[in-house]
């Protein structure tokens, strides 16, 4: 399986409505519930009006487009992931899953993945 490391820093917020978010960014994730609205999003892209924020992400994307009966493979990641000690967030789409890990780690969040016997790119 090939991953694929993101060239930019992320930043995960929490905004007070999407009109503060600039929808023509070129990379972004929003997710909603009853209790929120939060935004992925390169750090230079950030809402001025975050109620919360914490930059320092970075971020490896699952290569190719995922069947949705693939299962496992977003727990195998996070669980190597998880062995040595590095935290991440999980982010879905449609095609694909992307894995957040703090800047400070990833590259050895890198290694430790190719280390597994995953390819990247």
């Amino acid at each position: 399986m090939e991953l694929k490391k993101l060239p930019y820093h992320l930043t995960v917020c929490k905004v007070a409505d999407t009109k503060d978010i600039d929808l023509a960014a070129e990379f972004y994730f929003i997710g909603k519930t009853d209790e929120e609205l939060s935004l992925v999003c390169r750090t230079e892209d950030t809402p001025l009006s975050t109620m919360d924020r914490e930059d320092g992400w970075r971020g490896i994307r699952i290569q190719g487009v995922l069947d949705f009966s693939l299962v496992g493979i977003l727990s195998k990641l996070s669980g190597i992931l998880a062995e040595n000690q590095i935290g991440i967030i999980a982010v879905s789409t449609f095609n694909t899953d992307y894995i957040l890990v703090k800047a400070e780690d990833f590259e050895r969040a890198i290694r430790v993945l190719a280390t597994a016997g995953f390819a990247i790119v």
